[in-house]
């Protein structure tokens, strides 16, 4: 008779972590944060829309997750875990503020839009004007991000922004992965629509000559008139 032998499964690189964590051990729960703060903070603020009360929804959030942990069996990676948790605390928060609309009314209402936009990876910036151009642009998206309905918004924020596959993002917010992928394409075609409303208002404004530039000119050209003896009843 053959014994058939299986190697033992490879540990996860979160699973010392965790373990601690589970103990108790407050730089395990320190390194959890660091590791999540920015992907995690951006979830909340995707849901409940603004600074202050994301930072408040990640708090909670985490003070929840911490004192469960014990309970948490590791069958989903940590980060996916947490990210349900925000979801859930921030939704929680939303409900207590304003009435809920239908997910089948909030994708009805975003189905008509532009193509996909792909948005390119960041890029370091050699000039202050190239930074002030990226800062400008940035605050263009996150506007533009802000609009979107909610679960539109979650669905862009961490696929396109945070980067996580569709099956992380499908496991992170509890929605079959086909879900993900239709919700990402209205996204993308809602942000389009947006940017590209505000680029032509922002082209309209392009090489604008007004202000202490026009002023400036104009003396100027009046000054030369008068030096060459040039004007009005000369």
């Amino acid at each position: 008779m053959t014994i058939a032998h299986h190697a033992p499964a490879t540990p996860r690189p979160d699973d010392d972590l965790l373990r601690r964590a589970r103990g108790g051990d407050r730089d395990a729960f320190s390194t959890i944060m660091t590791r999540g703060n920015q992907r995690l903070f951006r979830v909340a603020r995707s849901v409940v829309g603004n600074d202050s009360e994301a930072e408040d929804v990640l708090q909670e959030s985490y003070l929840r997750a911490f004192k469960a942990i014990g309970g948490f069996r590791g069958d989903a990676d940590i980060m996916t875990w947490l990210t349900r948790i925000v979801v859930n605390e921030a939704r929680g928060r939303l409900r207590k503020r304003r009435p809920t609309v239908g997910l089948d009314q909030i994708e009805r209402a975003q189905e008509a839009g532009a193509a996909i936009i792909a948005f390119p990876a960041p890029r370091g910036f050699a000039s202050p004007e190239a930074a002030a151009e990226s800062a400008h642009l940035r605050r263009m998206i996150e506007t533009a991000i802000d609009d979107l309905s909610e679960p539109f918004r979650l669905v862009f924020m961490l696929r396109d922004v945070d980067g996580r596959s569709i099956e992380e993002t499908a496991a992170a917010l509890s929605i079959p992965a086909a879900t993900v992928k239709t919700r990402l394409h209205r996204a993308r075609r809602q942000m389009r629509a947006a940017i590209d409303d505000r680029l032509r208002a922002t082209i309209a404004e392009a090489f604008s000559f007004l202000g202490p530039a026009c002023a400036r000119i104009t003396a100027t050209v009046l000054a030369r008139l008068d030096e060459d003896g040039v004007g009005v009843g000369r």
